[in-house]
């Protein structure tokens, strides 16, 4: 089964290197019923494309003519942006019987329009990993969860060649993919926001930018390693967890702006988890502070802000998010 890359980013490199690294283990997996071969790529910058194929060992296609005739499996690794356009221009080619696939974390296979009319099947499939480095992240996948949406027909056999790769893969349908993807953003590119926020406060500390960095870093490794180990209720520790409502409250008179909002709305996240982890305990006082932020519900006692707790009569999961 060979696979052609149309588009020589980091994605494209990434899952070309990856899928060349494992070629024998999925030939001895499947008892040699399964084999996988990058035939190479095609690229808008032939530099690019010769630069993958150094990488992968693989070919460079003149044309994308000539890619989808020696290919299989089509991916096209481009921006969210080009993939529509990039299938308008193999729409109409020869591509009876291949696998056409992008790998958008939100967008689904329907930016496939009229590809049962081109005999082809279509699909997104997506790692649940930051693809950063175009010579590295390849070594990380191994790990990765891959989701996969798509046309019925073949989705069983995708599945199957992302599993005999060592991966996991959950199916998921159209319609919840931008929520996936949401979920993604919210364990990956939000965290980085709120390490630079952390980072930001520290340097107001006193702390110099590269002090704040180090300080950080065994904080957040820490903390991560404890619920990716234990999961999210048990690692949960802090003012949240111990619904210590007093130095929330001072946090929340020492920050301003989106600052706050953020430590607001993280912190009504963080509530049902510590719920569940001592169901026994009234977090409604501190609903009711964290719902003051961002409303009308706020009055200033010298120089202090503090929330109005007379106005949050509300069941305290309506506040969870």
């Amino acid at each position: 089964m060979r696979i052609g890359f149309i588009g020589a980013g980091k994605v494209g490199f990434t899952f070309g290197r990856y899928i060349a690294e494992k070629r024998e283990l999925v030939r001895e997996k499947t008892d040699g019923a399964l084999c996988l071969e990058v035939g190479g790529y095609f690229s808008a910058s032939r530099q690019s494309a010769e630069l993958a194929a150094e990488f992968t060992e693989t070919c460079v296609y003149d044309s994308l003519e000539q890619l989808c005739e020696y290919s299989e499996i089509i991916f096209l690794t481009v921006p969210d942006g080009q993939i529509g356009e990039v299938w308008k221009s193999i729409k109409d080619l020869d591509i009876r019987g291949r696998i056409i696939c992008h790998a958008s974390g939100a967008m689904t296979s329907d930016i496939f329009s009229g590809i049962t009319e081109a005999g082809a099947f279509g699909y997104s499939i997506h790692p649940m990993y930051a693809i950063s480095s175009k010579y590295e992240s390849y070594k990380e996948l191994d790990n990765s969860f891959f989701t996969v949406e798509g046309d019925d027909r073949h989705v069983d056999k995708v599945c199957s060649v992302i599993r005999a790769l060592g991966n996991s893969c959950v199916r998921i349908d159209g319609t919840d993919k931008v929520k996936y993807h949401g979920a993604a953003v919210f364990a990956s590119n939000l965290v980085t926001g709120l390490l630079a926020v952390s980072q930001e406060l520290l340097t107001q500390c006193g702390f110099s930018a590269e002090e704040a960095q180090r300080a950080i870093v065994p904080l957040f490794l820490g903390n991560a390693k404890a619920a990716a180990d234990r999961g999210t209720v048990d690692s949960l520790t802090g003012p949240v967890e111990r619904c210590d409502t007093e130095t929330v409250r001072k946090h929340l008179n020492a920050l301003s702006g989106d600052e706050r909002s953020a430590y607001a709305a993280v912190s009504r996240c963080l509530v049902p988890v510590a719920e569940r982890k001592h169901p026994d305990r009234d977090y409604s006082g501190l609903i009711r502070l964290l719902n003051g932020i961002g409303e009308f519900n706020y009055e200033e006692h010298d120089g202090n802000t503090q929330a109005d707790e007379g106005n949050g009569q509300e069941d305290i999961h309506d506040h969870s998010v």
